[in-house]
């Protein structure tokens, strides 16, 4: 602190007994003033770097450019845990046949050295993969499936032109849960099908700024799925609140990269209630995906009942008519069958 020293004028008027000729005398008296300056704080913006990632909204100080690469991942109990999954931007899960899910697995902000097991394509794999337009790695397809990918519906490579040279099957596991692709091999094999690497369709994603914007809703810590009746493919999502982040267990085993051992930590995690239809004997399911529905959001340890829609050929959150805000970081997207539905398959708790 600074003293300022000033000279405060006081007047005062002695009154004396005197002669007739006698005069009033100004007095002046110095008194001490103090003032106190306050000091100036310098409040530092933060600093908000230019770019964010389009799939998790994280943002950089580069422009990502890169096209988004789906795997078809295989998710059977003898293929866990598996490898790249916990570098996905978004990962998709979703019924095959027999109550089995697979993973699509989406890359675009972090390419995995190794990805897989992988496995077969679905005719909507392929309708994920036009939507998101990324380019598409499967091991096999089911007969619709190879019809589009025949017709280039996507840009796509597949094991079965391609096994033993760029898919290499793993010695510690039995085939069809053995079949990994290198990040090398993936580049190569878009070059050698002469597909672009660079992105030229950004979804039509929505972030918030921070965490702390979604904080307004159903406040709920804990949230689980199960397809089929069994634990096998029964999914727990805990909110760590510390972290802001989902921790994701399947038949009581949490999620972890196999050659990373890092665990799947998600920002978000979400529900979409999907038409399914058994079309063969096989179980083989037909989805529709451009129906809209009904959805749940969860983030920030909050749940919202939202809808989904098919813009462009991606299925996105919306709220209100519009795209609902994610908050910015990784995704879990769950398709479930419109019977039994979401209230059926979905608990949550608070």
């Amino acid at each position: 602190m600074f003293k300022k020293w000033g000279i405060v004028c006081v007047f005062a008027l002695l009154l004396v007994a005197c002669s007739n000729d006698e005069k009033v005398e100004e007095v002046v008296q110095p008194v001490e003033d103090i003032v106190e300056d306050g000091i100036e704080e310098t409040i530092e913006e933060p600093i908000v770097l230019p770019y964010a990632a389009p799939f998790t909204g994280v943002r950089s100080a580069a422009e990502l450019k890169q096209r988004s690469i789906l795997v078809t991942m295989n998710n059977h109990p003898l293929a866990r845990p598996q490898s790249g999954i916990a570098q996905a931007d978004i990962v998709y899960e979703m019924l095959a046949e027999g109550n089995v899910t697979r993973f699509l697995a989406l890359y675009q902000s972090e390419i995995p050295e190794i990805v897989g097991p992988v496995r077969s394509a679905r005719d909507y794999f392929v309708e994920v993969a036009k939507g998101l337009d990324a380019f598409y790695i499967a091991h096999g397809y089911s007969p619709d499936a190879q019809k589009m990918l025949n017709a280039r519906i996507v840009d796509n490579i597949n094991g079965m032109q391609y096994d033993g040279i760029l898919f290499k099957r793993s010695k510690e596991r039995k085939a069809p849960h053995n079949s990994y692709i290198s990040k090398e091999n993936i580049f190569a094999g878009a070059e050698k099908v002469g597909a672009s690497m660079e992105i030229h369709k950004v979804p039509s994603l929505s972030f918030y700024d921070s965490i702390e914007g979604a904080k307004i809703g159903n406040p709920v810590s804990s949230v689980s799925i199960r397809y089929g009746s069994g634990a096998t493919f029964e999914n727990q999502y805990t909110y760590i609140p510390e972290e802001g982040l989902y921790e994701r267990k399947t038949a009581g085993e949490v999620t972890v990269d196999k050659e990373s051992g890092e665990l799947v930590k998600l920002a978000n995690v979400l529900f979409m209630e999907i038409p399914h239809k058994t079309i063969d004997n096989a179980g083989r399911q037909q989805l529709n995906l451009t129906a809209g529905g009904k959805a749940y959001l969860f983030q920030a340890g909050i749940m919202k009942e939202i809808e989904w829609e098919n813009v462009d050929g991606m299925l996105l959150p919306m709220e209100n008519g519009v795209p609902a805000k994610l908050v910015p970081g990784k995704s879990w997207i769950s398709f479930v069958p419109t019977k039994p539905g979401l209230e059926s398959m979905v608990n949550y708790l608070p």
